[in-house]
């Protein structure tokens, strides 16, 4: 998962199952309007709409929001390629598995091939 770049800057996130939008405009130092036009635009924030259309984030909405903000604000990127950046390290995160699987077989392989030879010289 992308790692915020200044994460020093921002204060702790607070051991709290839900935040409101408040709270997390001041976890991430991000205005409380453009929280809500990013839950349109970045499918990855998805908070919990109760009574009164009210949002209650979680912990993971909050650490995503400040990769968002990192993305913008920091590196430059557009609405778009932040959206995309986010995407292919979801992505990523997904295939790391099957790559370790690979990995593994080709080392086992290679590891019996080895053992094979040596009991032969024996």
């Amino acid at each position: 998962m992308l790692e915020p770049r200044n994460n020093n800057e921002f204060p702790e996130i607070p051991a709290k199952r839900y935040f409101t939008i408040g709270e997390v405009s001041d976890l991430c130092d991000v205005k409380s309007h453009v929280l809500r036009y990013w839950e349109q635009e970045f499918p990855q924030l998805n908070p919990i709409k109760r009574r009164g259309n009210r949002r209650y984030y979680q912990r993971h909405d909050v650490i995503t929001i400040r990769q968002i903000r990192g993305l913008l604000y920091e590196q430059g990127f557009t609405i778009g390629g932040a959206r995309q950046r986010l995407e292919d390290a979801a992505a990523n995160e997904t295939e790391k598995p099957s790559e370790n699987l690979q990995l593994i077989q080709t080392m086992r392989h290679e590891l019996e091939e080895l053992l094979a030879t040596l009991s032969a010289e024996n």
